[in-house]
């Protein structure tokens, strides 16, 4: 993935940071990744709502720009492991803010679970 020049721009450094993360599952990937080495499928099971190919997209992303480092085993089936890098753990602090932001301002966002609504119950009609 070809990265976007910031350099000659006002806000350049807080671009490039987003450049890196960007997207929706980027951060989440990280994010996970924060907990150790994880291999494909335990990624994937810890976000369902991702698409397999979307997944191998992202991490590829991630290990093209040195985030993520991706180790390969040569065994039958072969077994690939994905871990933080130097680079990737650096980025800690900054997803601990985003998922601290995001538990301190849940119910205004849409992924905030559904307010509990009381059902309606109809009143039976008196004769006249």
């Amino acid at each position: 993935m070809k990265r976007r020049d910031f350099t000659r721009r006002p806000g350049c450094s807080v671009e490039a940071t987003l450049d890196l993360i960007d997207g929706k599952w980027k951060g989440v990937i990280l994010y996970h990744l924060q907990n150790g080495t994880q291999r494909f499928g335990e990624l994937r099971r810890r976000m369902p709502g991702i698409t397999q190919r979307m997944l191998t997209k992202q991490l590829r992303a991630l290990e093209e720009d040195k985030l993520v480092i991706r180790k390969v085993y040569a065994e039958v089936p072969p077994r690939v492991e994905y871990t933080l890098s130097e680079l990737g753990e650096s980025l800690r602090p900054v997803i601990d803010t985003l998922k601290a932001w995001g538990e301190g301002h849940q119910e205004r966002l849409s992924c905030a679970p559904a307010p509990k609504v009381e059902p309606v119950v109809k009143k039976p009609k008196r004769a006249a």
